[in-house]
């Protein structure tokens, strides 16, 4: 995670040229409104400690979980059609 874009598209053009896969996007930090102040992501399936190094050298910070999960939609769960009774009736 980058402030300034420069820094992100350093980052992801050195990223690109190790071989990695690599997208820049905006990420929303909760309760931020305005859109200039959005940080930008650097996400990518570099290593860890690759990444780490070159954000210390950027002045970002590095977030382990990816900024926009794309996971499958779940099934719908089962609920009871009923409550439940605490009590047995006689």
């Amino acid at each position: 995670m980058f402030f300034e874009e420069d820094d992100a598209r350093a980052v992801a053009d050195r990223l690109r040229a190790e071989g990695y896969d690599v997208a820049v996007v905006r990420d929303r930090l909760a309760g931020e409104d305005d859109d200039e102040d959005q940080p930008w992501a650097v996400v990518t399936d570099a290593p860890a400690v690759v990444l780490e190094v070159l954000v210390e050298q950027r002045d970002g910070w590095y977030d382990a979980a990816p900024a926009r999960p794309e996971q499958p939609p779940r099934p719908p769960l089962d609920l009871p059609r009923a409550p439940r009774r605490l009590k047995r009736e006689p």
